[in-house]
């Protein structure tokens, strides 16, 4: 099921998402400082191309709440907000609700992405 939830999200939507990653990464890849950065944005391009059967866990750590704000002020609210674009409309259909919880789903690791790991998950 997991596969053809995620085959189903890269062609509505997870592509566009996962590429906005890829620009995030790229461009926080330029300087040294940021490859880091790029690297993070990197591992959750994947996670936007194929959200189903994974999950997203928070630990906190001082480090990740600076990375957290600078972050956020640079790059994290536009892919947040594109998240929430692409929820509002899938949440318009029944059919799309499981598609838009992947999307907040994103969205939420658009704005907090460091402190964050993502886990298999087996139902």
């Amino acid at each position: 099921m997991n596969l053809l939830g995620n085959l189903i999200w890269f062609i509505f939507g997870g592509l566009f998402g996962g590429l906005c990653w890829l620009f995030a990464a790229l461009l926080w890849s330029i300087t040294i400082i940021g490859i880091p950065v790029g690297l993070q944005c990197f591992k959750l391009a994947t996670m936007s191309f194929w959200p189903f059967g994974k999950e997203v866990i928070y630990y906190n750590s001082g480090t990740s709440l600076l990375l957290n704000i600078i972050w956020l002020l640079l790059s994290g609210l536009p892919l947040a907000i594109s998240h929430l674009i692409s929820a509002f409309f899938l949440c318009i259909t029944i059919i799309g609700i499981p598609f838009a919880r992947q999307s907040f789903k994103l969205a939420r690791l658009a704005l907090m992405p460091f402190g964050a790991q993502i886990v298999s998950s087996h139902y």
